[in-house]
């Protein structure tokens, strides 16, 4: 990345790991939230290190940067999670350059998604971006890589069927419920947690079960209340989670801990009790499984889709493989006049200089000289003059660097900047 002068390290770099090689167990254990996620990045700055950014749901953590090597990434993602080097070669993967580039589109178009067409988590990269920026820990490279795909996500999203049918986990979720409990809208359910997937798997139930028996709980009972108060549902203490849990027929855990919430002293099921564990670590205990009446699923099964929904979104690829590579290619194309922003920019300050020094003579020699009028038409030219380079360097049949080297003699620059 060096020749398009967007860093002053070498390699744009991606590490992570996600839902291919890494099971939930594992994926918690290098999971991060919001603040693990604000420290990573405040020790990435005092490293001096260029444009990081962190991307952490329950299919895959994933850090974007500049850096010399890729091992000063991987070090800071183990140093702020619960994960360790040793583990993360076994599960983790690194790419460089262009492959991190092709990685982060193909993730941000739905198709490296644990669900094929899920399109949350590119609400997810703007959210992990807009932090990188409030830490001061971007540059325009990952401005204009990120932007890119947003519109790579919206247009597949729009001009294709790839997201048809089960979108995300929490709409998986809630799919789930209707095909495997019976007059649901009857039924009591209790949500504990109301982080994003909390939200979202709240939004679909409403919307989807028709039920009027929707409890929530969170430790900040502020945040479930207004989620509730746009719903109007119902909201418990987190003191009273136990009880609830006694009399609810589906459960539903969306929160954020590091260990399990959930446990077998807190259910005493004198009834059926789906759980559905959407938190990644798990935040339901195992061994819950084993208790009479109680039925638990982890994320990781409700990602499965059915064959059939699956080779139908499939069709859909080609399409939105054609849309990227046509989102890559303006991408490119702006990184690509990276190399010779900076010689256009010494062109410009040189055509000024002139022109001010030819202004100057012309309002000594010439009566009722309109300067403000000349500095108009002198910034015009130069724009477009410079334009004109601009386009030749991006189309030129030889190399840009021949086209640099020629108009680099031609402004006599090279002579200017070595002395």
């Amino acid at each position: 990345m060096i020749e398009y002068k967007v860093s002053k390290y070498p390699h744009f770099c991606v590490i992570g790991l996600n839902y291919e090689k890494a099971d939930a167990k594992t994926r918690g254990l290098f999971s991060l939230n919001q603040s693990q996620k604000s420290a990573l990045l405040e020790d990435a700055k005092s490293q001096d290190l260029d444009s990081v950014m962190v991307v952490s749901t329950c299919n895959r953590t994933e850090v974007y940067g500049f850096a010399s090597q890729v091992e000063t990434l991987i070090n800071l993602l183990c140093k702020h999670s619960n994960g360790d080097t040793i583990t993360f070669q076994d599960v983790g993967y690194t790419l460089i350059d262009d492959s991190a580039i092709n990685h982060l589109f193909s993730v941000a178009a739905g198709l490296d998604s644990q669900i094929l067409g899920d399109f949350e988590i590119i609400s997810q990269i703007k959210s992990s971006f807009n932090l990188s920026k409030k830490k001061q820990i971007s540059n325009a490279f990952l401005e204009r890589l990120v932007n890119s795909l947003v519109q790579t996500s919206r247009k597949i999203k729009n001009q294709t069927q790839i997201s048809s049918g089960i979108t995300s986990v929490s709409f998986a979720s809630v799919q789930y419920i209707l095909d495997t409990v019976e007059q649901i809208s009857s039924k009591n359910i209790l949500l504990f947690g109301t982080g994003k997937i909390g939200r979202n798997t709240c939004e679909n139930l409403v919307k989807h079960t028709q039920n009027k028996n929707i409890t929530l709980v969170n430790r900040t009972k502020n945040k479930a209340e207004k989620i509730a108060g746009k719903f109007n549902l119902n909201v418990k203490d987190f003191s009273e989670l136990q009880a609830e849990i006694r009399q609810t027929d589906v459960l539903i855990v969306a929160t954020g801990a590091q260990q399990p919430t959930i446990t077998k002293e807190l259910i005493y099921p004198k009834k059926e009790l789906l759980i559905l564990d959407l938190s990644i670590p798990k935040n339901v205990a195992d061994d819950v499984a084993d208790l009479h009446n109680v039925s638990l699923l982890h994320l990781d099964h409700l990602s499965r889709m059915t064959d059939e929904t699956l080779e139908r979104r499939k069709q859909c690829i080609p399409k939105a493989k054609n849309i990227i590579e046509a989102q890559k290619e303006e991408f490119y194309e702006w990184l690509h006049t990276r190399k010779f922003a900076p010689t256009l920019q010494a062109i410009k300050s040189k055509l000024q200089t002139l022109a001010e020094d030819e202004i100057d003579y012309q309002s000594k020699k010439i009566e009722d000289f309109d300067a403000q009028q000349a500095e108009i038409i002198q910034e015009r030219m130069i724009h477009k003059i410079t334009r004109q380079f601009a386009s030749h360097l991006r189309y030129a049949n030889g190399t840009t660097e021949e086209g640099i080297s020629w108009l680099e003699k031609m402004f006599d620059l090279e002579t200017e900047s070595s002395s």
